[in-house]
């Protein structure tokens, strides 16, 4: 399970699709609805929120504003907690400039190999974006990070 913290415009067709579906896999395990996937390392983030599946309804509305843009179809009604259902806005997360850091250079190396085209925007990007979900913080990669 990957679920980037950079920006999702960054993503390929195959790196957004794969996004979806992971968080909505970790949106099923932070509501109680799959056995599987309890300890994954990424949802460290999520479950340190006042509200996890607020945060990860954030995170799949950012996924699917990015999909609308490509005129994608992803069904927004699969949100168990969408962010634009009159609810406050959910606190940013922080994500440390390390961790930008690996997963940049994480998602450059699949991007080199399958969508060269966007392999050129990530790389000629001066300060990486995050997903809005996030802001980003100083410090050194995320603990919970696979090296």
């Amino acid at each position: 399970m990957r679920l980037w913290s950079l920006a999702p415009d960054y993503l390929d067709r195959q790196g957004l699709t794969a996004c979806w579906r992971e968080a909505l896999l970790a949106q099923a395990v932070l509501a109680g609805r799959t056995r599987g996937y309890q300890q994954h390392s990424q949802l460290v983030r999520f479950r340190a929120t006042p509200d996890p599946l607020a945060a990860i309804g954030a995170y799949l509305d950012g996924v699917a504003d990015e999909a609308a843009a490509r005129t994608y179809s992803f069904d927004r009604g699969r949100i168990l907690e969408p962010p634009r259902d009159g609810r406050p806005p959910v606190p940013r997360v922080p994500v440390t400039d390390g961790q930008v850091a690996t997963e940049r250079d994480h998602l450059l190396a699949k991007l080199r190999a399958r969508s060269p085209e966007r392999a050129v925007v990530l790389d000629g990007a001066g300060v990486v974006r995050v997903h809005p979900l996030f802001v980003t913080v100083p410090g050194p990669r995320e603990d919970w990070e696979r090296a």
